[in-house]
């Protein structure tokens, strides 16, 4: 009995040694490479949310559940996060540790309450604080609005495409992550808008873009500026438009009033109809930008939806570049 007893102890340490030998051997397929591109498809060193908001009283309504993965099977890593206040563009920091295979869930009401802005995920050393090559970071975030507005959005990742992407500036507290292709993958310069709804037929499209860039280490993120635009109806017919973006983030609900457009928005889409748009910021930087659309009629006729999706890039740009203090990982 006491032998039968030692191979069934002997038989399941096997079948657990053989689960976690499965665990940790690559997964299938092709990983997609470092030079694919900014992507919410993909994991990579750098994670940016564009946009994220809580209500200081109302938090229940609105606010955004930040979702963070190491996919890595069997390394840790550090990540620095950086919050920015859309408001003032100012930022405040704070570091995550994620073992191999964790998740990391918060709701933003917890971290920077009654704040709107957008977040940056950084994997870093942890006995440096620098950036490093982890492309193993995933991430995504649930959104809900006061105004009714919700969508699941992927955070888009930025590979590091060096060994060392972030060397330690001369002043001995910064370092820059560059999204030039070299350091990081390139970011977008172009937007798209996909498929955008008539307001006529009870839509409310919500825009949200945000800059790539600025002085995080006691400045701030970097202003948008000028936007210009080209509203496309369901003809190909294009209607252009300027945007007074201003500072580092921008939103607006689409209207006969923004974007400014002769004629109006919705003689533009008509009822029943939809467009399209692209955008770019008049200064050659790296833009990023999310759609929401509300629907009231969503849950009761059948072409009417509610939710939201990242703004596609046609074209990317080499100039972007985040400045950040640099700290030793307290986590």
């Amino acid at each position: 009995m006491r032998f039968s007893h030692n191979i069934t102890h002997i038989l399941f340490a096997v079948i657990a040694l053989s689960a976690m030998a499965v665990m940790a051997v690559a997964q299938p397929g092709t990983p997609l490479p470092p030079a694919y591109g900014m992507s919410d498809q993909k994991p990579g060193s750098v994670l940016f949310y564009p946009y994220y908001s809580s209500h200081i009283i109302w938090p229940q309504q609105e606010n955004t559940k930040i979702n963070i993965t190491n996919t890595h099977t069997t390394q840790s890593v550090y990540a620095h996060m950086f919050f920015v206040d859309s408001g003032s563009c100012q930022s405040a920091d704070s570091f995550v540790c994620l073992t191999a295979n964790q998740t990391f869930s918060f709701v933003i009401s917890d971290y920077d309450p009654g704040i709107t802005g957008y977040l940056l995920v950084v994997a870093v050393d942890g006995t440096t604080g620098l950036p490093i090559q982890f492309n193993h970071l995933a991430g995504d975030y649930y959104l809900k609005l006061l105004s009714g507005h919700s969508a699941n959005l992927g955070a888009e990742a930025f590979a590091a495409l060096k060994a060392d992407p972030s060397p330690l500036n001369p002043d001995g507290a910064t370092a820059d992550i560059k999204f030039d292709d070299v350091h990081y993958n390139a970011g977008p310069r172009v937007l798209m808008l996909n498929n955008v709804p008539s307001r006529l037929d009870g839509n409310d499209t919500v825009l949200l873009l945000t800059r790539l860039g600025g002085n995080l280490a006691g400045g701030e993120g970097a202003y948008i500026g000028g936007v210009l635009g080209l509203t496309y109806d369901d003809v190909e017919k294009g209607y252009s438009f300027t945007l007074a973006a201003g500072k580092c983030q921008y939103r607006t609900s689409l209207s006969d009033s923004t974007p400014r457009m002769v004629p109006r928005f919705t003689t533009i889409i008509k009822a029943g109809r939809s467009g399209w748009i692209k955008l770019w910021p008049t200064g050659d930087f790296p833009l990023t930008g999310i759609m929401l659309n509300l629907n009231p009629s969503a849950g009761t006729a059948i072409r009417s939806y509610n939710g939201g999706h990242n703004l596609h890039a046609l074209t990317t740009t080499t100039t972007g570049v985040f400045t950040l203090p640099i700290f030793v990982p307290t986590c």
